[in-house]
């Protein structure tokens, strides 16, 4: 079992720059993926999502990629030395047709216009992407382990509600057997050879019944080991223990439906209670 919170960092230095991948993630109900990354990877985005969706099958991820770059290592200074060549051959020609004086120095060069100019240098799409899926990689078992951490104290918890839930259960067998037998007692006791009404014999036991619980209870019971083997499992089991709490909400409805006893009813409640736990806990787990 693993919690949808967690956060995982990785990060490779490439050609005098560093790239981090840093990942978070918070409770979602469906898997809900935000990645923040330079445009120059946008080509190779799909790649990283395609990596993220499948490590991860629900929760809101926040991924971000920086790229940090060396001083001086992101820009290149360049000459257009075709220019340079073209403006001393002018002045060269000015000097002479015109009988001037001086040199032609690196100052006079160096105020010309265009002649220097900086550019970003460009990056190493296919170097950068599998230094950024390395980096991911990384940052994902981060994440994973972090995951797994939360996971299990989660697990924890609701085993220990699905411990009360088997008691629940137990308590209501023992109960339903109780109230069975109780109108049977009844029909006896005053020596009418069972002749007695049903009316009278449920108000005397004062307990009404609409029908059999036997299936509900074993149907629960079920229910309840199916549950408890499913939160040990390794995989993504939060939707599979949703609807297991919802089988086991409908069996407790249907016997306090069938069996208006008050200790049966205040089982129910209590059982009711730990499915609501567990449930506020599985919002939490993927």
């Amino acid at each position: 079992m693993k919690s949808m919170t967690g956060y995982g960092e990785g990060s490779q230095n490439i050609k005098g720059a560093k790239l981090t991948v840093q990942i978070r993630s918070v409770n979602h109900r469906h898997l809900d993926l935000q990645v923040r990354a330079p445009r120059e990877f946008l080509s190779f985005e799909e790649d990283i999502r395609k990596l993220v969706r499948q490590k991860i099958s629900r929760g809101r991820i926040d991924l971000f990629v920086n790229r940090n770059v060396a001083k001086g290592q992101s820009r290149k200074l360049e000459m257009d030395e075709a220019l340079v060549g073209q403006y001393i051959a002018g002045v060269s020609q000015l000097k002479k047709k015109y009988k001037l004086a001086g040199d032609i120095g690196v100052a006079l060069l160096s105020t010309i216009p265009d002649v220097f100019h900086v550019r970003e240098v460009e990056i190493d799409a296919a170097s950068e992407r599998q230094a950024v899926l390395k980096a991911l990689n990384v940052a994902l078992k981060m994440l994973e382990q972090s995951r797994e951490r939360e996971g299990g104290h989660l697990r924890a918890d609701m085993e220990s509600q699905i411990d009360h839930l088997r008691e629940i259960a137990t308590s209501l067998e023992a109960r339903a057997a109780e109230n069975g037998i109780r109108p049977q007692k009844s029909a006896g006791a005053d020596g009418d050879n069972g002749e007695r009404s049903e009316r009278e014999m449920a108000e005397s036991a004062n307990v009404t019944f609409k029908g059999d619980i036997n299936e509900e209870l074993v149907r629960l019971k079920t229910h309840v080991v199916a549950l408890a083997k499913t939160v040990r499992e390794r995989e993504p089991v939060g939707k599979r223990v949703e609807f297991m709490l919802q089988e086991v909400n409908r069996e407790l409805n249907t016997i306090s439906s069938k069996v208006a006893y008050l200790p049966v009813t205040q089982l129910v409640l209590q059982g009711k209670e730990r499915v609501e736990k567990i449930r506020e806990q599985t919002q939490n787990i993927e």
